[in-house]
């Protein structure tokens, strides 16, 4: 179909132009470039590197591949703005936070505190019993803070300090909170990147009005976990990059020049914030019963 839509386009004033090269040419051309879908960036998928996990967690830097903004399968090029940069290992962060739902709560020690070129915000590494795991900085944490984790749900809201985890149930109106799950028990999901907090607003029967870094305001159920306190390393987003040459080592490529900040040309647009977002796991709807009968 597509070599007749262009052998009937190589005709000029009735005389045909098609020759044995052009077939031959054509032919090789389409041989060499198969039909193949080109994915898309987003969805949740990173096209900047695969981190080599192992089966148990583990507080040693793991392995990565760095995949300069190409697809893993097939090698095709995805983002545009991905390649080059510093290598650096990954530290597994231990996103769930859990503790006793009954008496007093766990207590854990900050060991160290420092940087991770994997992400934006500070890390610390965090003595759990015998146990060691790396979990996400606040502002003003440093070594030797004891952290508290409970799940307890009191009737009177709780006087947590920076870096302790609560369930939101648990923490005043008002409090600075990162690292929120989605349901009671899959982890902090919510709110990573470095300075960033959520707000708590108010709260509603059974459920938590949460405020994002985006303005946006969320819906979580009263027994999901969240850490206190704003995450470090606030400056990030106000450090300028400085020179090009560091923009490499960051692991960005050159922009083409077609995104203008000033003229609004492919840039942010002002929007509205979205209303409130309910945020639960689908259910499962029951089908509706089949009734037959013996009319066509």
């Amino acid at each position: 179909m597509a070599l007749n839509r262009l052998f009937s386009g190589l005709t000029i004033a009735g005389q045909s132009m098609i020759t044995r090269r052009t077939i031959h040419i054509t032919a090789i051309n389409f041989a060499s470039k198969p039909n193949v879908v080109k994915p898309k960036p987003g969805f949740g998928k990173s096209y900047r590197r695969i981190v080599h996990f192992p089966e148990e967690y583990s507080v040693k830097p793991l392995e990565v591949t760095n995949l300069a903004g190409r697809d893993p399968e097939t090698g095709r090029i995805v983002a545009k703005g991905i390649g080059g940069g510093i290598k650096h290992k990954y530290h597994w962060i231990h996103w769930l936070r859990d503790g006793p739902s009954e008496g007093p709560p766990q207590e854990e020690k900050v060991i160290q505190v420092m940087e991770d070129g994997c992400r934006t915000a500070h890390i610390a590494l965090v003595a759990v019993g015998d146990k060691l795991k790396y979990i996400l900085a606040t502002e003003n944490m440093k070594a030797g803070d004891i952290l508290k984790t409970s799940r307890h749900l009191p009737r009177i809201p709780v006087r947590a300090n920076e870096g302790d985890a609560y369930v939101l149930g648990a923490l005043p109106t008002g409090t600075l909170v990162h690292s929120i799950e989605k349901e009671p028990g899959q982890g902090g999901l919510y709110i990573h990147a470095a300075g960033t907090f959520g707000t708590i607003l108010r709260k509603q029967d059974d459920r938590v009005i949460v405020q994002m870094p985006s303005k946006r305001q969320f819906s979580f159920d009263m027994h999901c976990m969240a850490v206190v306190g704003r995450l470090s390393n606030v400056d990030h987003g106000d450090t300028p990059i400085g020179s090009p040459q560091r923009n490499r080592w960051l692991g960005n490529r050159p922009r083409s020049g077609l995104w203008q900040r000033k003229s609004g040309r492919h840039g942010r647009k002002i929007k509205p914030p979205k209303p409130v977002k309910e945020i639960r796991n689908p259910s499962n709807f029951p089908l509706p019963a089949i009734k037959l009968n013996m009319t066509p």
